[in-house]
């Protein structure tokens, strides 16, 4: 077992923040990395030493895992925490760090590599009977076996990159008709993002919900599941609103996927924290979708509704200690829910802005926490993702987490650049929201974009989602509760990249 004492954390913004508070609680000193666009960045500015490493871009900085080690060694640093995006599901990476002496906080780089593949994730998941969505168990290699999977597994079908991820190299396809041209740009796609042209095909599963399950592993094989995060509020096949619990899970079904997650993590060794995600169709049957071998973006909420830092527990992981608690340990209390307040305007088909942050006032109070990385007055670089903050509040049950979290959104203040504040007030008023029915087609069933802004007849609204959610508890199957308009590119993001 080795003692950890210095981390530098490889990543900006608020998870680098949110690593080093944790770090800083623990005693550990910090290292910032920078690029030159974040010298001013708060990460920066809070670390014990901040190293620049390179230019705006990432490719010149945080992707730069050859600098990032280089400043390991020069500051001796004992550990390097990747963070989310970036680096942080990089086998090379995570497998250089280790070569160099030192502490990867994540799993093993085998892990890593077998997971980022769909297609090796789900054949070394097959030995555990994990359910799967009707497909391909290898990689698409001609037209014609293509037409011969989708004619047998059925119309329509989901043409997926095996090295994809946030939608790339994803088609979906209605008919025989357009499989030809929907398979190339899918091949084409994920070769451009990916380097790997390697696609698949899946029966698509129209309007899943989106569950997934965290685990955590210690290097001793102890693995357990810290619950699920219901995800389905999606806009490109990102995430924009999470909450955990999820409301349409039953005791029986949560146990049965968390068991199978647990299941998934046996399959690769894992170690530290994952996610493993599932699609739960509308006859509560859920299939393995992937696994992500880092921390997630969403993770506060289930820190609220388990009262552990899963920051903490990773480090813990990596120094070798085994696991403090059993599955039996863990129980759930209260509810949470997460808004990923991005600089992008719903109204303009959630296009990226930039510019500087006129106003900028964080919401406080009980049950409310903001996980951010910027200030009034700084800028919104045009250079990483346009996410200002997480904006998470916790309650002693869904209703009260929802009234906290719009107490929370009517509280924040922001000007400069155009947000998604008003649309998550939108969603979490909406009946088909507040009743818990809906799925990852919301934003395409319900949301119109010129209702973002109109005033609302309060009366009416509460009574219309009273009345969907008594429906809805009165009618789900074994439940137990605790396309847009396309606008004119006008903002200052499109407006910079097309220069």
């Amino acid at each position: 077992m080795k003692k950890i004492k210095k981390i530098l954390v490889a990543n900006r913004g608020e998870i680098a923040l949110r690593v080093m508070r944790s770090a800083r609680e623990m005693g550990l000193k910090t290292v910032a990395v920078y690029s030159e666009a974040d010298r001013t960045a708060l990460h920066v500015q809070y670390a014990d030493e901040a190293v620049c490493i390179g230019g705006p871009k990432s490719s010149d900085s945080y992707l730069r895992g050859d600098k990032i080690i280089a400043v390991c060694q020069a500051l001796q640093v004992d550990a390097v925490h990747p963070g989310y995006g970036f680096l942080s599901e990089n086998a090379s990476f995570a497998q250089a760090v280790q070569e160099a002496g030192l502490i990867f906080i994540g799993p093993d780089p085998a892990a890593i590599e077998l997971m980022g593949s769909k297609l090796a994730a789900k054949a070394a998941v097959a030995h555990y009977n994990i359910p799967m969505v009707p497909g391909t168990e290898e990689a698409i290699s001609s037209l014609a076996e293509a037409k011969e999977i989708a004619q047998k597994v059925g119309f329509p079908i989901l043409i997926k990159a095996s090295a994809g991820g946030g939608g790339k190299g994803m088609r979906v396809v209605d008919d025989l008709d357009s499989l030809e041209e929907q398979m190339n740009l899918a091949v084409s796609e994920a070769t451009s993002a990916f380097g790997d042209g390697s696609v698949f095909i899946e029966k698509n599963i129209g309007s899943p919900r989106h569950i997934e399950i965290q685990i955590l592993g210690d290097t001793h094989g102890n693995i357990v599941h810290l619950f699920e995060r219901e995800c389905s509020i999606q806009r490109r096949h990102q995430k924009v609103i999470e909450e955990a619990p999820s409301s349409i899970l039953s005791p029986a079904l949560r146990a049965d996927m968390g068991q199978c997650a647990v299941n998934v993590g046996k399959a690769c060794n894992y170690i530290g924290a994952g996610t493993v995600e599932f699609l739960l169709d509308e006859n509560q049957n859920f299939y393995f979708l992937e696994m992500n071998t880092r921390l997630q973006v969403e993770h506060p909420v289930t820190e609220q509704i388990t009262g552990l830092d899963l920051v903490k527990e990773q480090i813990k992981i990596a120094e070798g200690q085994p696991l403090s608690f059993t599955q039996q340990d863990l129980k759930i209390n209260g509810h949470a829910l997460e808004l990923r307040v991005y600089a992008e305007d719903p109204q303009n088909n959630f296009l990226p802005d930039i510019g500087q942050l006129a106003t900028y006032q964080r919401p406080q109070g009980l049950g409310v926490r903001v996980d951010d990385g910027f200030a009034q007055g700084m800028d919104i670089p045009i250079y990483y993702d346009p996410m200002i903050a997480k904006l998470v509040s916790f309650g002693a049950n869904r209703q009260e987490a929802i009234a906290k979290m719009i107490r929370a959104i009517d509280e924040y203040q922001i000007t400069g650049v155009e947000n998604t504040l008003a649309f998550g007030k939108y969603v979490l008023q909406h009946p088909a929201f507040v009743s818990g029915n809906f799925d990852t087609k919301f934003i395409q069933k319900y949301f119109d974009p010129a209702n973002l802004n109109a005033p609302a007849d309060d009366a009416e609204t509460q009574i219309a989602a009273v009345l969907a959610a008594w429906l809805y508890e009165n009618e789900k199957p074994n439940a137990h509760t605790n396309q847009s308009p396309v606008l004119a590119p006008t903002s200052n993001w499109k407006k910079n990249r097309l220069r």
